[in-house]
């Protein structure tokens, strides 16, 4: 993916994002650059077994060095989220647990909420190989499961924080909730352009004979003028049909 365009503003916040006993710095790094992308900053590593700081997560991160930078470390899960009032455990797999089981877009809305009503909030992830132990799980409010494949639900932690990230994007609205390159919008063409071109093309329709028998006229003349009306075409795309239009007439003339 493309670099940061340094003039956009650097979205930072979100519920907090907590990796129990990640294995390999690399691992870290992606983890910081799927939060930077839909701009989560609270980074928080428990017991990660290469230790903290790391270069080779910093490399992994792909200048995401903000959450590289304010990341912290704890020695338990416990500690990870003491601060914390509402916090929500991730699986890619069902298990048994008294818990409430919500998917990752519910949790996000969830987690909007409580965050605006200014609680604090965090996701847990688990270890690379197995997870989270049901204790850790116990630590949690709820438990999000992502909607894999039931056969092979094989998520690493770098994708089970780019799903969560990207639904706390949507969720919360920011950056207007919108794609990150629009197309700017065209408005519609005024009605009296739209009016012409009806005239213009049942004109030329009318001397091709494409109302046969006339009796179906008005039924055609119906038909077409919803299928234009329904297009909402802007002011461009119907001088373009117009030109069109013209030319079919100046290619059967030349005929």
């Amino acid at each position: 993916m493309a670099g940061t365009n340094r003039s956009d503003e650097w979205l930072s916040g979100g519920p907090a994002v907590v990796l129990v006993e990640p294995q390999l710095g690399e691992n870290i790094g992606m983890v910081a650059r799927a939060m930077a992308n839909f701009g989560l900053s609270d980074l928080r590593i428990v017991n990660p077994r290469d230790g903290w700081p790391s270069e080779k997560a910093r490399a992994a991160a792909s200048r995401a060095d903000p959450v590289i930078d304010a990341a912290r470390l704890f020695d338990t899960v416990e500690a990870a989220v003491a601060d914390l009032r509402y916090v929500v455990a991730t699986t890619a797999r069902p298990r048994y647990s008294v818990k409430s089981v919500i998917g990752p877009a519910e949790a996000s809305d969830k987690l909007r909420e409580r965050m605006g009503q200014g609680e604090g909030t965090g996701i847990l992830f688990g270890r690379e190989r197995f997870g989270l132990s049901n204790e850790e799980v116990d630590l949690a409010d709820e438990i999000v499961t992502f909607p894999v494949n039931p056969a092979f639900a094989s998520l690493n932690i770098a994708q089970a924080v780019l799903l969560m990230s990207y639904e706390w994007m949507r969720a919360s609205g920011a950056a207007g909730g919108r794609p990150r390159v629009e197309s700017p919008p065209e408005p519609p063409a005024p009605k009296e352009d739209l009016f012409r071109l009806f005239a213009h093309l049942e004109g030329e329709l009318d001397e091709t004979g494409y109302f046969f028998p006339p009796e179906r006229r008005p039924a055609l003349v119906h038909n077409l003028r919803n299928l234009l009306t329904r297009a909402e075409l802007t002011e461009g795309e119907v001088h373009a049909l117009r030109g069109v239009i013209r030319s079919l007439r100046r290619g059967a003339g030349a005929a």
